[in-house]
């Protein structure tokens, strides 16, 4: 098959999921034999034509120069492009800012679209652009021939709004066999004397509740959250819970090898992500062997089942931190370790995708 990858900044990933996403899938998919092209940024800094066997296609992304607007024009760039390269399947990944060019789209190729999250929700955008965002959402599956959701809660939601079938195949991950204590040494940290959270400082992702939680605990143990406080919200995060010694703001961490070690010596891993499919971020906790105390929701619930602890309050917060241990503990972790292995692994989405091209070219 001839297949595109557009509605990423490109590979190798430098920037975040999709870009993974687009890495892991095109380099098996040219392992299997077939003819993948990426789309990449024209200031990405992997400027080769051919990554690892994929094509790689440069297209100009004025973003840095004007900011959002310019990811709309590299889209339609994109777009445009993919007019005259005779695919045979297009795999758009997102529909925020290419959905409005999606009549641009070549006939003769079949559109797939990954449908992510639901945006429209996120409450870091205004009124007017959550508007704008569930308009596009309209389009992308206007524009789609095939749609994708990658948790059971997307696919549903997609159902009862637009009535339109759509193929849930979730995001991929890897089992972690290795952890190193030298991480805990940088920190000051104990192993299993400390708890965490990973996420975007985002209100959606429910930082402020955990924090709430974990300042109320009648517990001294460290609490870490890594993620980029150089923002609006982050910034009255760190103010607002300066006071509390047990909380660290660590910023960003974006060394794999160092979280996953994080995740997997922390007594309880928090994951507050209420908006979206599958989030990697949360295989990758599951992966690492980590104790997962998940925001309750159908997202998460899809993923984890019976395997985690759940919370919706300030008070769940605090009286899981105030746990001294979880008898579940060993059964949650092999649990969720199993399902990476038999239901995420890179191998096993990438062959369901690999098959759903198949029987949409058919």
């Amino acid at each position: 098959m001839r297949i595109g990858i557009i509605g990423t900044r490109g590979i190798p990933n430098y920037y975040g999921g999709f870009e993974q996403f687009a890495e892991y899938l095109s380099e098996i998919l040219v392992g299997k034999g077939h003819n993948v092209s990426v789309y990449n940024s024209h200031y990405h800094p992997y400027q080769q034509k051919e990554w690892k066997g994929v094509k790689i296609i440069h297209k100009y992304d004025p973003e840095e120069k004007i900011g959002t607007t310019g990811q709309f024009l590299y889209d339609l760039n994109c777009i445009l492009d993919t007019r005259r390269r005779h695919f045979d399947i297009i795999l758009q990944l997102g529909y925020t800012s290419s959905s409005v060019w999606g009549g641009f789209l070549p006939s003769k190729a079949k559109v797939v679209t990954n449908m992510d999250g639901l945006e429209w929700k996120r409450t870091k955008y205004s009124k007017l652009v959550q508007k704008f965002l569930l308009y596009a959402e309209k389009l992308g599956v206007k524009h789609s021939d095939y749609l994708v959701s990658d948790s059971i809660g997307i696919q549903k939601y997609l159902k009862n709004k637009y009535n339109v079938e759509s193929t849930f195949i979730p995001y991929g991950s890897h089992n972690v066999k290795f952890f190193s204590k030298k991480v805990l040494e940088k920190f000051s940290l104990d192993a299993f004397n400390f708890s965490l959270l990973i996420a975007r400082l985002e209100p959606e992702n429910s930082i402020e509740v955990i924090l709430d939680g974990v300042e109320e605990a009648d517990d001294t143990a460290p609490f870490l959250v890594i993620g980029n406080y150089d923002t609006k919200y982050g910034r009255y995060l760190k103010k607002k819970f300066s006071h509390c010694n047990k909380i660290r703001f660590i910023g960003g961490l974006y060394d794999i090898d160092k979280l996953n070690s994080l995740r997997f010596y922390a007594k309880v891993y928090f994951h507050g992500h209420t908006v979206g499919g599958t989030n990697p971020s949360l295989l990758e906790a599951m992966g690492s062997k980590a104790l997962i105390c998940a925001n309750d929701n159908v997202f998460n619930r899809s993923v984890l089942g019976d395997d985690a602890l759940y919370f919706q309050t300030v008070k769940d917060v605090k009286d899981i931190v105030e746990l001294e241990d979880v008898i579940e503990r060993s059964f949650f972790v092999e649990n969720n370790f199993k399902k990476i292995e038999e239901q995420y692994s890179w191998e096993r989405i990438v062959a369901q995708y690999e098959d759903l091209f198949l029987n949409v070219l058919s």
